[in-house]
């Protein structure tokens, strides 16, 4: 049977990859959650895109944490014999947000996600790899190890999947040296290893005398043909956005951020700064209502900044304001604009804190009727931001109105409002 027959997107179907749903204890499948998608990266061609993270697709915000607090509550289950506090970890970059929801949903007293950016004055105190990514390095800089990453408590490690469950072990191992502990749990939206797989972080779990449970709202099956990355290679290349007749408008806000609240888990956020963070929230979106108007928008964070505009879609939402939510990539993913291929529009440019490589956006409003509300952080905000092959350039040149809301959350008085 064809493609065109079944309904699937010849650029996976024809090309021999299969998305199999297993199981799940939440009622939901596998195709529910992720579609398969391609990428040119020869370490592995295949991409599984997620429906309900916010990363390639823009998401409406309240399902993204619904998905989030039913991981959480996945997790708790598996925690119930080990009462007491519990810290979270995220991974970087995809589910920097993903891990927050999950801490929120557990009431964490701390949650810390990995990072790919350097930032002056936190040293860095471990690290580990991905060795399937198109980048490759995570660090660990949290602004105290021995509080935001305190030993001894069980460990949560999210993700948004669990392909081979090889980063985790790597992260495991890391953490393990960094602040010991006996007890771990890794949980994900999707979970596609193969019983080899399990059976290797079994054997690293008893190599390392610690326990390791897995918890995924649903379990699944990849198959990828031979050649795979040959074959996604050899395709055509994707057209880059047409210019529009009318180049979008740029709206500059500055949201409201108070000292000493975190505005994500790059270097540790703990129970105490949430009260103050969901503060800072709603006053961040009252302070871009007036400016959206009655929208509709897709706010889309930059990279590893996934929790905080997540929220502010959410709570421009909330408010009555129509409000997607999603975020710029460092994957190339490979886009078609074909009917049930998951990636239909991309844009490419050059990332806006300098440096080499590109980075990268899908979808957004793909009918160009959406407001574009761009969060940066204060790194993010810089003349390459704005300036041309910018990721303002490009959405702009595609008819895209933007406004960009810079969030001046500074790492140093994060330190310093904790000294207070």
């Amino acid at each position: 049977m064809s493609a065109a027959e079944t309904g699937t997107p010849w650029a996976t179907a024809e090309l021999g990859l299969r998305v199999e749903h297993l199981d799940s204890p939440v009622g939901l499948r596998v195709e529910e959650l992720v579609e398969p998608g391609l990428r040119r990266n020869p370490k592995r061609a295949h991409l599984l895109v997620s429906t309900v993270l916010g990363k390639h697709i823009p998401c409406d915000p309240a399902r993204v944490l619904e998905a989030g607090t039913r991981l959480g509550d996945l997790c708790a289950a598996a925690l119930t014999d080990s009462p007491g506090p519990v810290t979270v970890f995220g991974f970087a970059e995809t589910a920097t947000g993903l891990g927050h929801c999950v801490a929120t949903a557990l009431d964490a007293s701390g949650y810390l996600h990995s990072t790919r950016r350097s930032v002056p004055g936190f040293p860095v105190v471990g690290g580990f790899e991905e060795g399937h990514s198109h980048a490759t390095d995570h660090a660990l800089v949290p602004s105290d190890p021995a509080v935001d990453l305190p030993p001894g408590r069980p460990l949560v490690l999210v993700d948004d999947e669990i392909s081979t469950g090889a980063t985790a072990l790597d992260a495991i191992r890391a953490l393990q040296a960094l602040a010991p502990r006996d007890r771990y749990v890794v949980a994900s939206l999707v979970d596609m290893r193969s019983e080899v797989d399990r059976d290797r972080m079994d054997s690293a779990a008893a190599e390392l005398g610690v326990r390791i449970d897995s918890v995924a709202l649903a379990t699944g099956r990849v198959t990828t043909p031979d050649g795979l990355t040959d074959a996604v290679a050899e395709l055509p290349a994707t057209p880059v956005p047409a210019p529009a007749d009318r180049r979008g408008t740029v709206t500059r806000v500055e949201l409201p951020w108070p000292d000493g609240v975190p505005d994500g888990g790059r270097h540790g956020f703990r129970a105490s700064d949430r009260p103050a963070f969901d503060r800072a929230i709603d006053d961040a979106a009252s302070t871009l209502r007036p400016v959206v108007g009655d929208g509709p928008v897709v706010v889309i964070g930059h990279e590893e900044l996934m929790y905080l505009p997540l929220r502010l879609a959410d709570s421009l939402a909330r408010s009555g304001v129509p409000a997607l939510f999603q975020t710029t990539s460092r994957s190339p993913a490979y886009v078609l604009d074909a009917p049930g291929y998951p990636l239909r529009r991309g844009w490419s440019f050059r990332p806006p804190e300098g440096g080499d490589g590109r980075r990268y956006l899908y979808n957004a409003a793909a009918q160009g009727e959406a407001t574009i509300v761009l969060v940066v952080d204060p790194p993010a905000d810089t003349t390459d931001l704005t300036a041309p092959d910018g990721v303002v350039d490009a959405l702009t040149a595609s008819g895209l109105d933007v406004v960009v809301a810079v969030v001046p959350a500074d790492p140093a008085h994060l330190t310093a409002g904790r000294r207070r």
